[in-house]
């Protein structure tokens, strides 16, 4: 099937997909870690070792690459599905590193859980961020993805717990959300912030941004 949008150099994508039959495609700690480790190994040129039965997440963190294929802004885990925020950096570059992430992550859960077949729902999907309001917007989107695991409908009807929300967000790990306000992690290294404009001089601009959206949708209610 040909996709509907052309990748090209220099470009912002936000991509994402889900479990097959919306499956969970994360069911312990440890797969999210090595999903995360992934977004970091496959982000080079050259193939990918992981063996994380010797290393640690943060010492696989630590491996050198060669160059890399894309940018990528922030991204978020969640149990069925994840998105990424990238900036094509060289031809293909999104194409070959989604197909190295999700190939190697797949041959990961497969052998672990004993099954066989695709995990992930097809190819990739991919929406072209070519306004900058959009490209803005997508740091919150892809960041208050966590809230629907305490509120599945707080994008229809609002925000029941302010309060409780932006709680369970800074302690939800498996996202960027972390980097961008001020937390220093070793998972910093998967993000390469400069490549995208500078939203957010500060980290209170980041969390008066992610506050906003999370009013916005209260009032809307």
């Amino acid at each position: 099937m040909t996709r509907p949008i052309i990748l090209s150099i220099g470009e912002f994508y936000h991509i994402y997909n889900r479990g097959t039959e919306k499956r969970k495609i994360f069911l312990s700690k440890h797969d999210y870690e090595r999903f995360i480790a992934l977004l970091y190994l496959c982000n080079s040129t050259i193939s990918v070792r992981i063996d994380m039965r010797r290393k640690s997440l943060d010492e696989t963190l630590d491996t050198d690459r060669d160059k890399n294929l894309v940018d990528i802004g922030s991204y978020c885990l969640m149990p069925n599905h994840f998105h990424i925020l990238l900036k094509e950096r060289v031809e293909n570059g999104i194409s070959l590193f989604m197909q190295k992430l999700t190939t190697a992550y797949t041959m990961y859960f497969n052998k672990k859980y004993e099954r066989n077949g695709s995990l992930f729902q097809g190819t990739f999907k991919a929406e072209h961020a070519d306004k900058d309001s959009y490209l803005k917007y997508l740091f919150a989107y892809i960041h208050l993805n966590p809230v629907k695991l305490i509120e599945p409908e707080w994008k229809k009807v609002g925000i029941k717990n302010r309060t409780n929300a932006k709680q369970f967000l800074r302690n939800y790990p498996y996202s960027s959300y972390f980097e961008y306000t001020g937390i220093d992690r070793k998972w910093k290294t998967i993000l390469t912030p400069k490549a995208f404009p500078d939203y957010f001089d500060t980290t209170d601009g980041f969390q008066k941004m992610i506050d906003y959206w999370l009013e916005f949708s209260s009032e809307q209610s």
